[in-house]
């Protein structure tokens, strides 16, 4: 699929956009991929780390942000598929900045809809999480709100190729800003802050990440939320497996944060079916959730069911 084309990865310089670039790589032939972000320093640092793996200069570093509709435009011209992984993503910083979070999740999702259609891009895949499902935070409920963008745009593509879908995962093992390099930095200070005990997360690993999106790539019809099936932990024994000997202190739930984190909720899954390695949310746009060729070989789950990070088998 990707062999000969050019894709776009909206805020590549993160640990995902990296690992998939490296990977997509390391086992496809595409024209270019294109990384597109605001950060040049992170641009100039990715693009040090990649000069051995990418020594025909198929790697385009482009300085942009998805708020910016007439960027997008310039950029957008020639490209066939997208990875749309920009996003304010950490959750105090949502609840303090809300203006800030609105603009880049909700409006920048807006912008790279209406233009990945006016430039006839065949596929975008939109990175969503766990914190999208019956959002607490704004980061969630941003999230979510770009979700049903996604989902929505389909319809405007009845006379065009142009097909979105979403990936939806827990936390990604060792990402920038995630728990377990936090855990591992606390051994300088000689304590592990715990927010609350009973706290559970998803963890999936960055591979598993971008396995799920190719995957949507090649599958998805349009519309459809792609859940990996994938383990959660007890946050405390993250942190006793990281640093077994550093005391761990209980500090308290900061704004906005969730005791346990849900992927599939008692509603979504009345449009989910299962299979072998992952779910798949069914849009019930236009009755999109019945129509086989969304459905596949899918088994519809079973009434009630929640994939949740503290029940999860």
């Amino acid at each position: 699929m990707f062999d000969n084309s050019t894709i776009l990865i909206t805020g590549g310089t993160g640990s995902f956009g990296k690992k998939f670039t490296k990977l997509t790589l390391q086992n496809h032939s595409p024209l270019r991929i294109i990384i597109y972000s605001r950060d040049e320093m992170k641009q100039w640092d990715m693009a040090e780390k990649f000069q051995k793996l990418d020594p025909q200069g198929k790697i385009n570093y482009v300085i942009g942000d998805v708020r910016d509709k007439e960027r997008l435009h310039r950029v957008m011209s020639g490209v066939d598929f997208i990875v749309h992984a920009a996003a304010t993503k950490i959750v105090p910083t949502a609840e303090y900045n809300p203006f800030e979070c609105i603009k880049t999740n909700v409006n920048g999702a807006m912008n790279v809809i209406e233009v990945a259609l006016e430039q006839k891009v065949k596929k975008i895949v939109a990175l969503s999480t766990d914190k999208a499902c019956n959002p607490i935070n704004l980061y969630g409920a941003t999230k979510l709100a770009s979700d049903k963008l996604f989902i929505a745009a389909n319809l405007h593509t009845l006379k065009s190729e142009t097909c979105f879908s979403v990936v939806r995962y827990g936390n990604v093992m060792g990402s920038r800003g995630s728990v377990i390099p936090f855990f591992q930095d606390c051994e300088k200070t000689g304590k592990l802050p715990i927010t609350d005990e009973r706290m559970t997360r998803f963890m999936i690993d960055i591979e598993q990440g971008v396995n799920l999106v190719w995957h949507a790539f090649k599958d998805a019809s349009g519309g459809e939320i792609y859940v990996h099936k994938i383990p959660s932990m007890k946050v405390i024994d993250i942190a006793r497996a990281i640093n077994p000997n550093v005391p761990q202190e209980i500090i308290g739930i900061r704004p906005g944060e969730k005791v346990h984190e849900v992927m599939i909720s008692e509603e979504d899954a009345m449009s989910t079916y299962e299979y072998d390695w992952y779910y798949k949310i069914l849009p019930t746009l236009n009755q999109w959730h019945l129509e086989p060729e969304r459905i596949k070989d899918g088994r519809k789950v079973e009434k009630g069911f929640i994939y949740s990070s503290d029940s999860n088998q």
